[in-house]
């Protein structure tokens, strides 16, 4: 059986912890399951050459394996779309956002699928929301009042999103001002010049820095995957954001040409798989951007299964950034009660 060495152990330790057990997909586990946070670590130069090398073509072929032999039909299929909706970033980020169009993105969250829906499924009695709301900063005081006390969470971009290139007192002073505000999840975005430039040592004070400035809010870190070029900038940079402390890696802005795609995840969550060996802790994954079908959402769950195992089919641990992704959802479910897809607008969305 895999295993990892006990955090904090010391150089040579033999101790060794078992990986996460891969129990099936619809096992239950407990909400409260316990995932100690990431401390982050020195930057390690080293262990960042170790996990240079990256094959491209066989990501690429272990994605298509994924995607082609897992079929997923009928009542499970459903079961694994509301699972999608757990793990959810419900999200509007527009320059025409308004006060108003937040709080009906916060009440689509609240009551994600229509009551037909939810009655035909047999899930009246369960609570199935999205894990988060996202928005801009001038916006989170205005969501975090629209779901108080439903267990919804209120993210916040920040940092000069999408570009990332404000001066970092200004960029840690958004951070600060938007957990004052009541956000418990902040967005940052890094500078993709400093991945271009191999300015590791920037790169991991930046984010650190940002990490203080979260206190107890968790961090989500956007690498901006499309405007790295790279598989390998992509697993460099994924590191250096966990060496320095972040809960989450994130894949893009959405405001990229390219933005989340499987071979591009496949590498993310193998730098947490590594990260996991050496240090013992257990790293978030949001993928974001472009993600806007039922279908494809399947993909990226079977994608975590498989290579992570089933804590990651967690939103402590899992996240989907989305805007339309749920109205397609909803169809889905919807024809799977009735046999025949609606027209989006039978789907009310903020």
């Amino acid at each position: 059986m895999s295993t990892i060495r006990e955090a904090g152990a010391g150089v040579g330790a033999s101790k060794v912890m078992p990986l996460p057990a891969r129990a099936a997909a619809n096992t239950p586990v407990p909400l409260e399951h316990g995932i100690a946070r990431n401390p982050g670590m020195k930057l390690d130069l080293g262990f960042l050459e170790s996990v240079r090398s990256v094959n491209r073509s066989a990501l690429e072929r272990r994605v298509a394996t994924l995607t082609k032999r897992r079929s997923i039909k009928a009542d499970n299929q459903a079961a694994w779309l509301l699972r999608a909706i757990a793990c959810m970033d419900l999200t509007t980020l527009n320059s025409n956002d308004t006060d108003e169009r937040v709080r009906r993105l916060c009440a689509k969250a609240i009551n994600p699928l229509r009551r037909d829906i939810v009655e035909g499924l047999g899930i009246s009695g369960q609570t199935i929301r999205p894990a988060a709301v996202c928005v801009y900063h001038p916006f989170v005081a205005t969501a975090v009042d629209a779901v108080r006390g439903t267990g919804i969470h209120v993210a916040a971009v920040s940092t000069a999103f999408p570009h990332g290139l404000a001066p970092l007192s200004t960029r840690l002073q958004e951070i600060e001002a938007s957990v004052k505000d009541g956000a418990d999840e902040i967005d940052v975005v890094i500078p993709r010049g400093l991945v271009y430039g191999a300015k590791w040592r920037e790169l991991f004070n930046e984010i650190v820095a940002m990490r203080a400035a979260c206190g107890d809010a968790h961090l989500k870190v956007i690498l901006g995957t499309g405007d790295l070029a790279t598989l390998r900038n992509v697993m460099l940079a994924s590191m250096v954001a966990m060496m320095a402390g972040a809960d989450f890696i994130k894949t893009s802005t959405g405001k990229e040409s390219v933005n989340a795609t499987l071979p591009v995840g496949l590498a993310m969550v193998r730098a947490i798989r590594a990260y996991f060996e050496e240090t013992g802790y257990l790293i978030g994954f949001k993928p974001a951007g472009g993600i806007s079908t039922a279908k494809v959402s399947l993909d990226w769950l079977v994608l975590m299964k498989e290579e992570l195992g089933r804590p990651w089919l967690e939103p402590d641990l899992f996240r989907f950034g989305a805007s339309s992704l749920l109205t397609d959802i909803e169809r889905q479910l919807e024809h799977h009660l009735t046999g025949h897809y609606s027209a989006n607008h039978r789907h009310a969305m903020a």
